[in-house]
């Protein structure tokens, strides 16, 4: 993957940052987790163990508002990390097309 220049400043991160944290605290918030549910991956996973990520992450654009805002667990947030949606999804479809045969 090619390396990319954040479209926002460092001060515009942190006020974002800033802004999930506040939401974390917010019933609505805590009704999104207390399903229990990955976003991605559908593993039930206890709610205190979800994390919260960012569909379209904060470096690549993305705010910290309800819409772009998903419960995940850590190890889908983990190997999310910077990817767009269509980013993830080709990364997802390339696990599927994965043949160990292939290669021995």
């Amino acid at each position: 993957m090619q390396e990319f220049i954040p479209p926002i400043s460092k001060r515009e991160l942190e006020i974002e940052k800033q802004k999930a944290k506040i939401i974390r605290k917010s019933s609505w918030w805590k009704k999104k987790i207390s399903v229990g549910v990955c976003y991605y991956c559908g593993k039930k996973t206890p709610p205190e163990e979800l994390t919260m990520d960012h569909l379209i992450p904060l470096i690549r654009g993305g705010k910290s508002k309800k819409g772009n805002l998903v419960p995940c667990c850590k190890d889908c947030n983990n190997k999310k990390k910077y990817l767009l949606p269509f980013e993830w999804e080709d990364y997802l479809k390339s696990l599927d097309s994965f043949d160990p045969e292939k290669i021995l």
